[in-house]
């Protein structure tokens, strides 16, 4: 039934309970695209755990180690602000895999019948502000970094373009390809949040407060537009946060759900327009009602159909 590859695994949820971070989410999206029919249970693609001389690309060798012997110092605990489990890294080495998986489902060819460029979804993942020797704002490993790499080191790819619409500045992204101009960075995004400092992304829209879905989509449409004159990818990875949302509880813009669709289809529309393949994973996302984050999630997969 479904038109694009989607990647889940299970174990992506992480069973954190009252924690602001719904880690449920992702099993949730998984069965309302069962539920409403976009996709029967057996089509979603399970991930393989990424391996680790994939993690290092990214990450460095003290890190990982730190991570998978579970001698992480109690400050670096903090500071990624969700507990530590073996549960937790089997999780993120299995998003790492998913991005990959995404990323080279998206350079699949495209079907016959189709003019546009593939786009694949990896259900979890988009863990942008980990850096590559620590992690932070409930983000451990870097997966789309780690999958930029791995293409790049198999030289599907030369290069990449990162867009960024989390609420919150992609810092770790901007930081891993500082100087790399093999790859572009673009984050949109609440000024006055998390994180800080902000180092400089190639492109980065610094949104006021309380900006709501007319203006936020036309500073997009302006700042796409400059993305795409400067660089033309061979990939584009897509971090479609969820919590731009006016009912987020860790964002403070004012997006409605249906200007959040609108900003999904504005990203998917310059993506097959350029005729750029599109990997995209399911970010952020903190909203009063986990329904709505859900919604959000499910309606960014239905562009990306829209869009193939």
């Amino acid at each position: 039934m479904s038109s694009i590859p989607l990647i889940y695994h299970s174990d992506y949820d992480l069973n954190l309970g009252s924690h602001v971070f719904p880690s449920q989410k992702y099993r949730l999206v998984r069965d309302a695209l069962v539920a409403q029919k976009f996709a029967a249970a057996s089509e979603f693609i399970a991930p393989a755990l990424a391996p680790d001389e994939d993690i290092l690309r990214v990450h460095t060798p003290d890190y990982v180690h730190k991570l998978k012997t579970g001698t992480l110092a109690p400050h670096e605990i903090l500071r990624m602000e969700i507990p530590y489990s073996k549960e937790l890294i089997r999780a993120v080495w299995l998003a790492a895999g998913g991005s990959i998986e995404a990323a080279r489902r998206a350079l699949a060819d495209k079907p016959a019948n189709s003019n546009s460029p593939r786009a694949a979804v990896n259900i979890g993942g988009g863990f942008h502000h980990a850096f590559p020797d620590h992690g932070e704002g409930f983000c451990v490993i870097h997966d789309v970094a780690v999958a930029i790499r791995r293409l790049q080191h198999d030289r599907a790819i030369r290069t990449a373009m990162v867009i960024d619409t989390d609420v919150h500045h992609g810092n770790g992204t901007a930081a891993i390809f500082a100087r790399d101009p093999s790859v572009y960075t673009f984050s949109i995004h609440q000024q006055h949040n998390y994180p800080e400092p902000k180092p400089p992304s190639n492109l980065d829209a610094n949104l006021p407060d309380g900006i709501g879905d007319e203006d936020y989509l036309s500073i997009l449409d302006l700042h796409l537009a400059r993305c795409f004159r400067e660089f033309h990818p061979d990939l584009i990875f897509y971090i479609a946060g969820a919590d731009p949302y006016r009912e987020d509880q860790l964002g403070g813009l004012a997006l409605t759900i249906e200007g959040l669709h609108r900003r999904d289809a504005l990203v998917f529309d310059y993506a097959r327009r350029h005729r750029i393949p599109i990997a995209v994973t399911l970010a952020g996302g903190y909203a009063r009602q986990v329904a709505d984050t859900v919604k959000i999630h499910v309606n960014t997969i239905l562009a990306a159909s829209t869009s193939s």
